[in-house]
């Protein structure tokens, strides 16, 4: 099929770049976004499109980050049999041009967590780079800062999250810090909802040249928001934090807060109760648009009030398979409950689009911020592709009993490349819809990458008029069914996509 491309020059407020890096998980621009065009039709599965891969000897889960010739990543320290938790990762430094090992750094930490887990683990988050220094974050309790040639800078023993997003701004590098530990087990407890203050959750920032502490966040954050720098038209960068989600977060009231980043102050706080921020939280026109229980609220970065608020659950146009074939219908969702009416961080404002995966049906919507139009298209839950077979697309299927998360055709075996079993979650088992933590959709030039937790990457024509089949592009894989879980978002950088499941490391394009 012939495609054809069209350029915009701003895709949020932050600008669409054209760059040749993805120095931080987010992209060169934090929003997760370049203009430039990238392959969209692939097959790991079949060594299709494919410059090259590597094997890697343990399970990990973090975006590759890429600058100049060198693509950098993490791995949990290898295990010598099948295991549940750990906290000793891996920082790896890669050629970016043909997958050669340049240097490995161990960084030790303290707190073991659940290994290969659907929300996260210890590796989840991706490390950034300016250009100079390149630091990794251990959400076990540790962040390192070494030189591109892998001389080390220094180190603080921070406990992080695992869905922080760590970026570079004016001299310091940002990440989430948690102050309360997990059990041993791995686990989060429910205990610290009552906690004081210095038990939250908050943003931090270092200063990049030495690693002490530049400043911290008054208001708390969420452990699973998903962290996005965007730019005000008067030029102030700000971002958006938010509060409240499972596991009875401390941190209050709950709702969103714009904070500056030149110095970590709070500019304004909405309060909403029973609010989930485990998402993204994307500025466009001086306005924060994102997902509030059953609706899309829109709302002013100068003022912090409510602007819009559209229903994502009643009498929403969807074109449904059923059959085996395409039926338009309009349906109402409802409320899936706990104010969880999204997939966790499967969400991205791209142009006046906000994309998002909903949470019990696998249904990729979007609405229009401008319109307050609402669409959802559904989806196949996993592609399964092997060599001297046909392609197999699996369907929800609405009569099953079981949850629709667990329904999938070939279940995630969570094995390392050595052929261990290194997870604690069976939810990491499944499909990538409802009750995880999915890693976020990014966009090249016309097309929104949406790679779900069994290695399917949905490829969609984001500013398509209509969502509908024909706005799928294409759908691709990132490796055998069974065998390539991933948590990873795809980064773009000098025409490849780069991609990490639990077995590989992966550069796609010719």
């Amino acid at each position: 099929m012939k495609l054809t491309f069209t350029f915009l020059t701003v895709l949020t407020c932050t600008g669409l770049a054209m760059a040749g890096d993805w120095p931080q998980g987010a992209g060169p621009n934090g929003n997760l976004a370049i203009a430039n065009e990238m392959p969209v039709e692939w097959s790991v599965a079949l060594d299709e499109n494919i410059h090259w891969k590597i094997t890697l000897p343990e399970t990990g889960q973090n975006t590759p980050t890429v600058f100049g010739d060198k693509v950098f990543l993490s791995t949990y320290k290898p295990f010598e049999a099948d295991a549940t938790i750990g906290k000793d990762i891996i920082a790896w430094c890669c050629d970016a041009k043909t997958g050669k090992v340049i240097w490995k750094r161990e960084i030790p930490a303290q707190f073991d967590l659940r290994l290969s887990g659907c929300f996260s683990d210890s590796t989840s988050p991706p490390a950034a780079t300016d250009g100079e220094r390149v630091v990794f974050v251990n959400a076990s309790g540790a962040v390192e800062c070494f030189t591109l040639d892998g001389e080390p800078v220094w180190r603080q023993e921070f406990l992080s999250v695992g869905r922080t997003l760590p970026f570079i701004h004016d001299g310091k590098v940002i990440f989430t810090r948690q102050q309360y530990p997990p059990e041993p087990s791995g686990k989060f407890p429910h205990k610290y909802k009552d906690s004081p203050r210095e038990m939250w959750t908050q943003l931090q920032a270092l200063d990049l040249k030495t690693g002490e502490v530049a400043w911290t966040t008054e208001c708390g954050v969420n452990i699973g928001m998903a962290m996005l720098p965007q730019k005000l038209s008067d030029g102030r960068d700000v971002i958006v934090t938010g509060r409240g989600g499972g596991h009875g977060p401390p941190e209050k009231p709950l709702g969103i807060s714009l904070v500056d980043l030149s110095d970590g102050s709070t500019l304004w706080t909405l309060p909403l109760d029973n609010f989930n921020a485990t998402q993204t939280f994307g500025i466009r026109n001086d306005q924060v648009h994102f997902f509030y229980g059953t609706n899309h609220l829109s709302v002013d970065c100068l003022s912090g009030k409510i602007v819009k608020e559209v229903s994502i659950s009643e009498n929403i146009p969807t074109r449904l398979w059923n059959n085996g074939k395409r039926i338009t219908s309009t349906e109402s969702p409802g409320k899936s409950g706990k104010g969880r009416n999204i997939t966790q961080t499967s969400n991205l404002l791209v142009g006046p689009w906000n994309y998002f995966r909903h949470y019990k049906k696998p249904w990729l919507g979007r609405v229009n911020v401008e319109t307050g139009a609402a669409e959802y298209l559904e989806m196949p839950l996993q592609l399964s592709r092997a060599p001297g077979q046909d392609d197999v697309l699996l369907w929800h299927d609405p009569e099953d009993e079981c949850k629709m998360e667990a329904q999938t055709i070939v279940p995630n075996e969570m094995k390392n490349s050595r052929g261990l079993v290194v997870f604690d979650d069976k939810r990491s088992t499944g499909n990538g819809w409802g009750h995880i933590g999915s890693p976020s959709p990014s966009v090249a030039g016309d097309n929104l990458y949406i790679p779900t937790m069994n290695g399917t990457v949905y490829v969609i024509d984001w500013d398509a008029e209509t969502l509908d089949e024909k706005a799928v592009v294409a759908i691709s894989d990132l490796g055998l069914a069974g065998k390539s879980y991933q948590r990873g978002s795809l980064s773009f950088a000098n025409g490849k996509i780069f991609a990490h499941t639990i077995q590989e490391l992966i550069c796609i394009g010719k």
